[in-house]
């Protein structure tokens, strides 16, 4: 049984080493309307006086937990999910999306099932679906035994007034960091939990569809002095780093929320340490954001109104960094 997300087939380190390698490969098609801001959650251009923001992104290997299980009506709500989640992060509302469906055969009842799912978290974020791609490719797309495979990604476009963007570069010592509740494991980690949890006992628990921030988000970077936005997925609080980067900051995190049940009995079944849990898994907190001592107050009520429970659960600091206290201990993440 794995032990760590490596050992589970996703290294981590080995995968920022491939999007460095991306992202300076890729600035060779940039021109002047397109703005640098590599490594965040969005990547942005310009375009008749406005800036747009783009993002892409799929369900990973929950389509399989889907297929185990046969259910297939939330997984399109995880995929609207993990792009405007990332989209928000830099401030942009969501506007439009596409989506791709690649299927190992024909399944008219399967697509039908996802696109429930596309359409519900579309609404939920108020964006429009506005078109999409199928494809059929039995030689390249397998899925469980007896199940039809698939994969399911999408693309999203926003738009953000440029002396609004969100980048965390404004984030202070000391700032407040929130934590807004996740509804499970989301989209991430499950390379990891799906071989260590039986999906006859934690299928559906493991299905629970990722929780959409984006009104909430854009309510408050209206109401209050958002500094930073992160989105906590895959690599989990690592990513905190892609918004401290920006401002030359990091995080301690003293005071995270009990985690979910699911993610006590991966770690209790699987023997995960605490660092590598907190690498790879939300645990309990889907979305972060950096906020002065005085917002805090306000940001609660908010996510009070939206039904999504949050506290603070840590602050920014000088040193650049993610450090968790744990169980009296002091961990670092980001690394």
């Amino acid at each position: 049984m794995p032990t760590s997300y490596a050992e589970a087939g996703i290294d981590v380190a080995r995968v920022k080493e491939i999007q460095r390698r991306v992202n300076k490969t890729i600035t060779s098609t940039h021109g002047d309307k397109t703005l640098p801001l590599l490594g965040h959650y969005a990547g942005l251009f310009k375009a008749e006086g406005k800036v747009l923001a783009m993002h892409t992104d799929g369900v990973g290997t929950k389509v399989l937990v889907a297929q185990q299980v046969g259910v297939y009506d939330t997984v399109g709500i995880d995929c609207v999910a993990m792009n405007v989640n990332d989209l928000v992060c830099i401030g942009a509302r969501p506007l439009a999306l596409v989506d791709y469906i690649a299927l190992e055969k024909e399944d008219a009842g399967l697509v039908f099932e996802l696109m429930k799912g596309l359409v519900k978290g579309a609404k939920e974020s108020d964006a429009a679906i506005v078109g999409g791609e199928t494809a059929i490719m039995p030689d390249v797309i397998k899925g469980v035994e007896g199940r039809t495979g698939f994969d399911l990604a999408a693309t999203i476009v926003g738009i953000v007034d440029e002396k609004k963007l969100i980048t965390g570069a404004r984030m202070q010592a000391g700032d407040a960091v929130i934590g807004l509740a996740s509804s499970g494991v989301h989209s991430n980690g499950l390379s990891l939990a799906r071989k260590v949890l039986p999906v006859e006992e934690f299928g559906r628990q493991m299905l629970t569809p990722t929780r959409i921030y984006s009104r909430l988000m854009l309510e408050l970077v209206e109401k209050v002095d958002v500094r930073g936005i992160a989105h906590i997925t895959g690599g989990a609080f690592s990513k905190l780093m892609r918004i401290g980067n920006h401002a030359k900051k990091g995080f301690f995190l003293d005071d995270m929320p009990r985690p979910h049940s699911v993610f006590q009995a991966i770690q209790e079944r699987a023997g995960i340490d605490d660092r590598e849990m907190h690498r790879t898994f939300n645990m309990g907190v889907g979305m972060c954001i950096a906020v002065p001592r005085e917002a805090v107050e306000d940001v609660l009520v908010s996510c009070k109104n939206h039904r999504t429970p949050a506290k603070v659960i840590g602050r920014v600091i000088n040193q650049r960094k993610v450090l968790i206290k744990k169980k009296g201990k002091t961990i670092r993440v980001d690394k």
